[in-house]
């Protein structure tokens, strides 16, 4: 049996805490907010880039035949879980600041996270081959589908998706997938070779984004806006979102009747939320000041999710096949 992923040793737990710690005591504001957020944007271009460097398009054609798994599977994350967090957002803006309410339409439509979920689909026993796959296809899928989603559902509430949005998003985002994609026959191998840098190439990149966004957030006074009752509504709707993705993904591999092993791969790719995608991505959407309080449903979800899927994919595995 693999070994459990170590939840409270995990570097990108630790990076989302140093990010978050730094922000709250010493924000980026004025000129130097700026600046920081013109790193953020180089930084997330490169990610990009090397990302389209490791994603094998070979893997990316697999995903495309397989449409019995991978079609329910993005009907599911950018179909029922999009709207799932829209009906959150509306319970939420009962109890809490409209931005932060409207993080939970926002993660609702992210794309499901790579490495924890291959990781976890491993250790309950599960198809691991087509969670790598699916990974790959869901978060492509992700950086061209999530953010006129949002648009789509949120309406006024959403950040303005207008011309500027999308040539910001096509720059940062897929033309450096593009130009990866392209050079990937004389760059894939050096990449892969070095896969532990590039990790924190990735965890470098997504605490840079956090750390601004909390910036903007810190300087229009988060503190200020959050009481006990504010922190408890919060952890109970993301508490119960998480329970609801678990258990729906789970009802939904069995509908399609799927084999145990694709089941479990169904679990972890449709229940999971992508920071990855989700951190650089709010960077570009939303101004520093709204950023920090949109992602902050996202950074709780993306916690608890490594907290709960531990013991679940430990008792999947201790279960008959």
């Amino acid at each position: 049996m693999p070994a459990r992923p170590a939840i409270l040793s995990d570097p990108m737990i630790a990076v989302l805490v140093a990010a978050t710690a730094l922000a709250l005591l010493l924000p980026a504001t004025g000129e130097a907010r700026g600046m920081a957020q013109m790193v953020s944007n180089g930084a997330i271009f490169v990610l990009f880039l090397v990302n389209g460097m490791r994603i094998a398009r070979g893997e990316i054609a697999r995903g495309l035949v397989n449409w019995r798994y991978f079609g329910p599977l993005l009907l599911w994350i950018f179909g029922v879980m999009a709207l799932g967090g829209l009906a959150a957002m509306q319970l939420a803006q009962q109890v809490l600041p409209p931005l932060v309410a409207l993080g939970f339409l926002y993660f609702g439509c992210l794309p499901s996270t790579v490495q924890s979920a291959t990781s976890y689909t491993s250790l309950a026993g599960g198809n691991v081959a087509l969670s790598v796959v699916g990974a790959a296809l869901v978060n492509i899928v992700g950086v061209f589908v999530t953010a006129p989603l949002f648009a789509a559902l949120g309406g006024g509430a959403a950040a303005d998706i207008g011309y500027e949005t999308i040539v910001r998003i096509g720059l940062i985002l897929v033309l450096p997938f593009v130009i990866g994609q392209a050079l990937q026959g004389w760059t894939r191998e050096w990449v892969m070779e070095r896969k532990a840098r590039i990790a924190w190439l990735d965890r470098g990149v997504i605490g840079i984004a956090v750390y601004v966004a909390f910036s903007g957030a810190v300087e229009q006074g988060l503190a200020g806006l959050f009481g006990a009752g504010e922190w408890a509504a919060l952890l109970g709707l993301v508490v119960g979102f998480l329970a609801l993705a678990i258990a729906g993904a789970w009802i939904a591999g069995g509908v399609l009747g799927l084999s145990r092993a694709d089941r479990i791969a169904f679990l972890f790719a449709g229940s999971q939320k992508s920071v990855a995608i989700g951190a650089p991505m709010a960077a570009i959407l939303f101004a520093p000041e709204m950023a920090g309080f949109v992602i902050a449903p996202l950074l709780l979800y993306h916690l608890l999710q490594l907290v709960v899927a531990a013991p679940l994919a430990s008792r999947l595995a201790l279960r008959p096949r």
